[in-house]
This record gives C-alpha cells, structure tokens and sequence, in this order.
C-alpha cells in the first residue's frame, strides 16, 4: 500500500512539532488496547522536558561519539506519522552496535508504515562504516511490534521474564538484534 507519507530526517525546524508528537504518542502507553510500548506506568506516560533536551543533544553529537543519535520522522498532510532513531549504545567499547527506537501515530498503526521506517533506518546503519549491528528492546507484552521486528530481520536473542513491575502487573523485556554485516 503506498502512502503520501514522506520519510525524512529530524531537522531541528521539526523539533516542535517531533516532541508534541511524542508527547501524544506516549498518551497510548497501555490505553485503549494499545500494549505497554514504554515501561512506564501508564499514568505517567508522558514526555518529561529532560528527556526531550537529551534527545536533542544527542541529535548534534557527531556519529560515531558517545552519546549520537540520528532520528527521521514520516510526515503527511496531517502532520507526524511515525518516527524512527538509532542511537549509541551506552556501554563502553560497543560503538559497533546501535540501538533501534521507534513509534507510529495511532491512526497509522498497522498500515505498514513501521515496516518502511525499519527499512530506512536498516539502510542507513547499513551504509555507515564501523555499526555492524541494530539492537533493540521491547516489551514483551507488545506482540504487534515483536512481530513487525522479526518480519524485518531481526532476531530474538533473550528476554528477562519480570523485568519491570509497572502498575504492579510483571512485565518482561525482549531482546532483539539485526546484523548489517554476515
């Protein structure tokens, strides 16, 4: 299905409108039969200024240097659809790795935007030398983004059952990687 939805990176005029959209997104952590996403009470699924200050910094950290990340955003007519970012990884000595992050607007959910945002991402890191491998983290309970991960190559390398006990419910995390380079 083809949408007139444009892929494109996060450029500091987006800002604004980005963490708006953010904002909203996370409104759906766990409401309304939308699964946790974030392991984040829901009460509290909010935007917090400090979050959106850091992720602006690392936004303007060069590639390759603790702390970089590089985001794009698909925008329509309507606005902000859905976002992508891969980011260092925090641990010493793994600069060849990056880790995933992503979200799609609640009216595009399951119309295979996430698919195209993964596919872009996937590419880039593919044409950067030195990252050999996307990463990232998921709630176990979030089924529909398991499945668009494992469709679009990644793999399923670990999962901690109880990781997190958010409104007192036990939630495990899942674990999953995509080489760039065999």
């Amino acid at each position: 299905m083809q949408f007139p939805t444009s892929l494109i990176p996060l450029a500091p005029t987006s800002y604004d409108a980005f963490f708006a959209y953010l904002g909203d997104q996370l409104k759906d952590n766990g409401q309304g039969g939308t699964p946790l996403f974030q392991p984040m009470p829901r009460a509290q699924s909010t935007l917090a200024p400090e979050r959106a200050a850091a992720f602006r910094l690392a936004l303007d950290t060069p590639l390759g240097q603790p702390g970089w990340r590089r985001a794009w955003i698909a925008v329509g007519a309507d606005g902000i659809r859905g976002h992508i970012d891969l980011r260092a990884r925090p641990e010493p000595h793994a600069q060849h790795r990056s880790m995933l992050g992503m979200g799609v607007h609640r009216d595009w959910r399951g119309k295979g935007l996430g698919r195209r945002l993964v596919a872009l991402a996937v590419q880039w890191a593919h044409a950067q030398d030195g990252l050999d491998w996307i990463d990232l983290e998921v709630l176990s309970v979030n089924t529909p983004a398991r499945q668009l991960y494992l469709a679009t190559g990644f793999v399923q390398t670990g999962e901690h059952a109880d990781m997190f006990r958010i409104d007192g419910e036990p939630h495990g995390y899942t674990y999953m990687s995509h080489a760039l380079r065999r």
